[in-house]
């Protein structure tokens, strides 16, 4: 489709000079959105499950960082006891509020192994903020060696099932504009341009 013809094509993603419509923006981040949230709940399922068997084997008490960390960014009472509702609330809100990252990455054009590995990373980030700037957690280097490596692998196994996910619903959309700019010149490049707007969206 030329730009003279997407001028006047409604809802089309360029329009008389070239800049791109915003109908195509806002149907991506409202897809992303609710894939991102299915994702992210499904991450954390699969995460939890795997928490549980962990726990078993290894007979690790449950963690209520989660509940702490949100007592104190919302102003509740810190009451005495284990806390179960607010834990679940914290560790299922935050693991789905996060897919919502992974989608926008992989409707992008951020799939596959290496995204989920940099979403991993987020993940973590994101926690580790929340988790110490409430005074509810420390820095990571100054936990045992064996509590982190849990920490990591649960993180890593949250981030892969919501990879897994939200590239999967991502997918029913044909690939994203990053992944249309690879495949002008596949392999590894430095000399190639930005791809037309027209046709960065598959337009």
């Amino acid at each position: 489709m030329s730009l003279a013809t997407a001028a006047h094509v409604p809802g089309s993603v360029a329009d008389a000079v070239g800049r791109p419509v915003r109908g195509y923006a806002s149907g991506m981040m409202k897809r992303a959105l609710w894939q991102g949230l299915l994702a992210g709940a499904a991450g954390v399922a699969v995460m939890t499950l795997g928490e549980k068997a962990e726990q078993r084997l290894t007979g690790r008490p449950s963690s209520y960082v989660p509940a702490r960390t949100l007592e104190r960014l919302t102003g509740m009472p810190e009451r005495p006891g284990p806390p179960r509702a607010v834990n679940r609330a914290m560790h299922f809100g935050q693991g789905a509020l996060l897919g919502v990252v992974r989608s926008v990455m992989a409707h992008a054009g951020l799939r596959g192994p290496v995204a989920s590995t940099q979403f991993a990373v987020v993940r973590l980030t994101n926690d580790q903020i929340l988790e110490n700037a409430t005074g509810v957690g420390a820095p990571p280097l100054t936990w045992p060696r064996a509590e982190l490596l849990v920490d990591l692998v649960h993180k890593a196994v949250y981030a892969f099932a919501t990879g897994a996910v939200a590239d999967a619903l991502a997918a029913r959309s044909g690939p994203g504009p990053g992944q249309r700019h690879a495949a002008e010149r596949p392999g590894r490049r430095a000399d190639v341009g930005p791809l037309p707007r027209h046709e960065a969206y598959g337009h």
